[in-house]
């Protein structure tokens, strides 16, 4: 039946390590060979490419996952996480000056925040359209072509005329257009250059990147807006990324895997960086091109239950995350009238820094998490050799539990998050020592990134060929979910109060802990019955 689940031209998952594209497999399927599970002789322990297969002391060793050192790696990556600040930060930047905009515009509040609305609406499809097309062609030409958008945006916000109204509508869209796109890029990215024993820590500091902007911009765009006038935020952010955009034109490398394979594989020339930095001591460089990447249709991820659950479930959360910081400055205002408006905007620094402390700490436990789970399972192999299962083997397609891997520590955290939200609201509206709601921001900021990173290493893992494609999807649910909740907070806060509204909150953050639980049980099966399917499809 079109549209359903078992079609063939719905997309398969990504089991473990092996890295499988969409229904129906065909030749685009790409292998992992993870470097931590090679057993190579301490000298030829590198990242460097070694050939199909060579023979070092006797034995045959399988070349490692990606020809990038584990520097140029961190420094992609970083590049990346640079490219995405700028989705978060083009919004939050400029919130401090909407009044400003309304009195130069001689519109009302309600108007000017339909540019905030037309914002969030081409944030959460744009990256569709964009992350669809980086998987066919490549990032890095994608990655240039959004920033560049953004920057001659920001030069038309910069000069729009104040009697243009509908000018200043369209130009924020257009500005969406550019920057949401670079989270589901950089997204791709980690894929392409990790594999899923050490994308826990790079997905760790990738997102500081994106959740830096929504703790910065708040302050950065008053302190512009106060000092040199509302046009100065668009100034500032047409530099900003007119520089990222350089920066990547010139030396970032390309990563698409349907292009360039483990990077050894030269890519066309509209892909190629002018400065190739990066991946330049490659020891062997391939002259076979992977063969033509079919369309994988994005809209059929949302059609698999290992992916959408997860995505919905982590969306509740991402949307309490913006139940926190949206309406900040009012409660803040209203509990603690003694703070003026720079007091206020450093509040923000509060969940800004837990997000970048969970960024640093909580990819790495992922790919601790990872390993133990390995050994575990490979321990359970050996002592019971009955089982048919080579230790060995265990991070296999049809034996390794990714779900598992990923999300088993998410039901502690979202625990914590749920006495978090109830503790909130009650020291906001019995108005106790601001030190009370900044730690628990603090909290919130740690506990909600753990979670969206593991579910980002998740989808990544599941749908590796589509990286991009995949974190756009996440893209929309969470911007749909989160906007939907703005909309609506604000009525909830003055009918409720702030004390039961964070309960609800809570409350809503422990009704969708157990789809985590469901997916760890359950997403091992969906995927046996998915590849027994595909095969007697084959057969």
């Amino acid at each position: 039946m079109p549209g359903s689940v078992n079609d063939q031209s719905s997309p398969e998952i990504r089991d473990g390590e092996k890295d499988v594209t969409s229904f129906p497999v065909d030749n685009d399927t790409l292998h992992e060979t993870r470097p931590e599970d090679v057993k190579q002789p301490k000298h030829e322990q590198t990242d460097v490419q070694l050939g199909e297969k060579e023979k070092i002391d006797g034995a045959k060793v399988e070349k490692p996952f990606s020809i990038f050192t584990k520097r140029e790696k961190w420094i992609i990556v970083g590049l990346a996480a640079f490219g995405g600040i700028f989705s978060p930060l083009t919004a939050t930047i400029y919130f401090p000056a909407i009044p400003t905009i309304a009195n130069a515009f001689g519109k009302s509040i309600e108007l000017i925040n339909i540019t905030v609305t037309v914002y969030m609406i081409m944030q959460g499809l744009s990256p569709m359209v964009w992350g669809t097309i980086a998987d066919r062609i490549g990032r890095r030409p994608i990655f240039v072509a959004c920033l560049f958008i953004l920057s001659l945006s920001c030069v038309g916000l910069a000069l729009v005329p104040t009697d243009a109204y509908w000018l200043l509508v369209l130009l924020r869209a257009i500005q969406a257009t550019g920057s949401a796109s670079t989270i589901a890029l950089g997204a791709g990215v980690v894929g392409d250059v990790s594999t899923p024993a050490e994308r826990g820590s790079f997905f760790g500091l990738y997102t500081v990147g994106p959740m830096v902007g929504p703790s910065i911009g708040p302050i950065v765009g008053g302190a512009l807006s106060g000092s040199l006038g509302w046009r100065a935020i668009f100034w500032f952010m047409c530099i900003a990324a007119g520089l990222c955009c350089v920066f990547i034109f010139l030396i970032f490398p390309e990563t698409l895997r349907a292009l360039v394979g483990d990077g050894s594989i030269p890519p066309p020339a509209y892909a190629r960086a002018p400065i190739p930095i990066l991946g330049r001591n490659r020891e062997y460089v391939s002259k076979e091109r992977p063969p033509r990447k079919r369309f994988q249709n994005p809209l059929l991820l949302f059609l698999i239950p290992e992916i959408i659950i997860p995505l919905i479930s982590s969306a509740v959360v991402f949307a309490v995350l913006y139940g926190f910081t949206t309406p900040m400055s009012n409660l803040f205002k209203e509990a603690y009238p003694y703070l003026n408006e720079t007091d206020i905007g450093l509040c923000y620094l509060a969940n800004g820094g837990g997000m970048v402390f969970g960024s640093m700490f909580s990819g790495k436990l992922l790919d601790k998490d990872y390993q133990r789970l390995k050994l575990s399972l490979m321990k359970k192999a050996a002592a019971d050799p009955e089982r048919g299962i080579n230790p060995e083997d265990v991070t296999k397609s049809e034996n390794w539990p990714v779900e598992k891997a990923r999300l088993r520590t998410l039901p502690i955290y979202l625990a914590v998050l749920v006495a978090v939200c109830c503790g909130y609201g009650w020291c906001l509206q019995e108005k106790v020592s601001i030190a009370g709601p900044l730690l628990l921001q603090i909290l919130v900021g740690i506990i909600a990134n753990s979670t969206l990173i593991s579910v980002q290493t998740l989808i990544v893992d599941l749908a590796p060929t589509q990286s991009s494609a995949v974190t756009a999807c996440n893209n929309v649910v969470r911007c749909a979910m989160g906007a939907a909740l703005v909309s609506v907070v604000e009525l909830i806060l003055s009918g409720i109060g702030p004390g039961w509204t964070y309960v609800l909150f809570g409350g809503l953050v422990a009704a969708v802990t157990p789809l985590f639980f469901l997916i760890m049980h359950m997403g091992p099966k969906w995927r046996a019955r998915r590849r027994v399917r595909a095969q007697n499809r084959g057969s």
